[in-house]
C-alpha cells in the first residue's frame, strides 16, 4: 500500500513538474528575439538566486544588500562564488568593506577583476571564509581558524576588540547560513 502511495506522489510530482516546464517552455518561445534586455547579461542562475520569502537571508544576500560591500560582491561574482556563500554552512564570512578594498595599493583590485585571475581571486575570497557560526565574543577563545582556502588566520584579542588574519572585526550579522563579520581589512593569505 505504501508503495502504491508513493508511486501515484512520484508520479503526480513529475506530471506537474512537466505540465510547468511545457508552459515555462512556451512563454520563452513566445518572446521577441530581436528585444534585448539589459538584466540578461547579469548572473540569475543557480541556488544562489532563489528567493525565499520570510527567510533570513543568507551571507550572500547580506552582502548583496550592503552598500558598503559593493566591491566584495563584485569580486564574488567575479570569482564564481556565489553559490559556495548560500549552502547550508554554517559559514563564517568576514566581509572586507568597500574601504578595505580601497586601502588595496593602486590597480589591485581591478587587476583581481580579470578573468584571468579568476583563480587568485576565489583564493583570497575563500580566505575570508570558515566554518562555523561562532560570535565575535567567542572568537576569542581561538588562536587561529581553519578558512576555506585550506590555510590558517590567525585571532589576536586586543581589549575587546577582535582581529581575524590583522582584520579587526567593526560588526556582526546574524545570517539564515552562518554569520557575516565586517572587517576593515582584506584578509590576505600569508605567503609560505
Amino acid at each position: 500500500m505504501k508503495t502504491t502511495n508513493m508511486k501515484f506522489i512520484f508520479g503526480t510530482l513529475f506530471l506537474l513538474f512537466f505540465i510547468v516546464s511545457c508552459k515555462n517552455e512556451s512563454k520563452a518561445d513566445s518572446t521577441d528575439p530581436t528585444t534585448t534586455n539589459s538584466t540578461a547579461a547579469t548572473k540569475t542562475s543557480g541556488q544562489a538566486f532563489i528567493e525565499e520569502d520570510g527567510s533570513t537571508p543568507n551571507v550572500l544576500q547580506i552582502a548583496i544588500g550592503s552598500p558598503d560591500h559593493t566591491t566584495l560582491v563584485a569580486a564574488v561574482q567575479a570569482a564564481n562564488l556565489e553559490n559556495a556563500l548560500v549552502n547550508a554552512g554554517p559559514l563564517m564570512v568576514f566581509a572586507p568593506t568597500n574601504e578595505a578594498f580601497d586601502a588595496l595599493p593602486e590597480g589591485t583590485v581591478e587587476n583581481l577583476l580579470k578573468p584571468e585571475n579568476m583563480e587568485t581571486l576565489a583564493t583570497i575570497l575563500k580566505h575570508h571564509v570558515t566554518a562555523g557560526n561562532y560570535s565575535k565574543d567567542f572568537l576569542k577563545k581561538f588562536k587561529k581558524l581553519g578558512q576555506a582556502d585550506d590555510t590558517n588566520a590567525t585571532v589576536e584579542v586586543k581589549g575587546e576588540d577582535v582581529y581575524v588574519g590583522g582584520a579587526k572585526i567593526i560588526a556582526s550579522i546574524p545570517a539564515g547560513n552562518g554569520i557575516v563579520h565586517v572587517v576593515d581589512k582584506v584578509i590576505l593569505p600569508a605567503s609560505e
